[in-house]
């Protein structure tokens, strides 16, 4: 095995003391040290190759510069990934780095994962979900900084979400700045044959914004649609349905992009056109919204930004501020309106 390169062995090929040395490479402001012992234990770090020692600095400084960041199925599938995304982007910013454990959910293997980042002493763990929801997490020793990231939870208080009501809202707006107030379909809920289910917070939101901007517009819906999974089928199924049952909307309003892949499917089979004939209007800006033709506008999840404001908020220098930090939805126009 090659020998780790010390901090001695930089000093003695300097020419310095190994505390200069450290203050150099530390970036102490105040060494009083000249140009050229910083260049030389720069330069002679360089051709080392030497590296600091993380376990020796984290328990000298108390800080590890690492970030735990547990996910359900962030890490493995393409719909949020962008989650991660974001908070290797500002974890790097801040230089740390960020150890990642997938669990599928499973409380057993959450507990081990857990573990498994105290154990390498991590500064603090984000926990993240696929899709936003209330969940449980093990418990983790007083002191250690917990944020929720597209999640909530009742003992760690600082959650990073999606501004869902204002994106229900912008979605109706956008309608509205296309001259269709009326005879409009909402495709994927129905507040009626829902009253006594629940789906999640974020979805909630979502539907809120959507009916309070409604009600202050004087829009309204023509036909609501219940429908529990949000897929490409039951999307295609329960439009081809409201087509056969009389005219068709002059736009639907999805409640996400896969139930828009399956109504634009089943416009086109109808020979309707988008938008001429039916406007369409959704969420996620799923990969799937830009591959429609014509291209589907839709209200963004800000995955990126939401995992960046995580790790913002995990490396407070009071700690992570309680409460529901929301994240702006972009709104994404394409081709689907008029």
């Amino acid at each position: 095995m090659v020998k780790r390169v010390t901090l001695s062995d930089v000093a003695r090929h300097a020419g310095l003391s190994p505390s200069a040395a450290s203050m150099i490479l530390n970036g102490r402001p105040d060494t009083r040290l000249s140009r050229d012992a910083h260049e030389r234990v720069l330069a002679a770090a360089a051709e080392l190759g030497y590296r600091p020692n993380v376990a020796a600095r984290a328990l000298r400084t108390r800080t590890s510069h690492t970030i735990g960041f547990v996910s359900d199925l962030v890490a493995t599938t393409r719909f949020a990934s962008g989650l991660i995304k974001g908070a290797l982007g500002a974890a790097e910013a801040a230089g740390h780095v960020v150890l990642v454990a997938e669990t599928g959910g499973e409380p057993e293997r959450e507990a081990e994962a857990v573990s498994a980042l105290l154990d390498r002493q991590v500064d603090g763990v984000i926990f993240a979900s696929m899709r936003a929801r209330e969940i449980l997490v093990p418990p983790i020793p007083a002191g250690v900084r917990a944020v929720m990231l597209n999640a909530t939870n009742e003992v760690h208080g600082c959650s990073v979400l999606p501004d869902e009501e204002t994106g229900g809202r912008r979605a109706i707006e956008l309608l509205r700045d296309a001259g269709i107030r009326d005879d409009i379909l909402l495709l994927g809920y129905d507040a009626e044959a829902e009253r006594d289910l629940f789906r999640s917070a974020t979805v909630a939101a979502r539907v809120r914004g959507i009916y309070d901007t409604m009600a202050r517009e004087g829009m309204r819906f023509s036909r609501q649609e219940s429908i529990w999974l949000w897929e490409p089928d039951h999307g295609h199924e329960v439009t081809a349905r409201v087509l056969a049952s009389g005219p068709p909307p002059r736009a639907i309003v999805c409640l996400n992009d896969r139930l828009a892949f399956g109504a634009s499917q089943a416009l086109g089979e109808a020979g309707l056109r988008v938008p001429d004939d039916v406007a369409l209007v959704s969420f996620d800006n799923d990969e799937l919204a830009a591959y429609l033709r014509p291209g589907l506008t839709t209200i963004g999840l800000p995955h990126e930004a939401m995992g960046r404001r995580a790790v913002e908020l995990l490396l407070a220098p009071d700690g992570p501020p309680p409460g529901e930090h929301l994240v702006e939805m972009p709104v994404v126009i394409r081709a689907s309106l008029p």
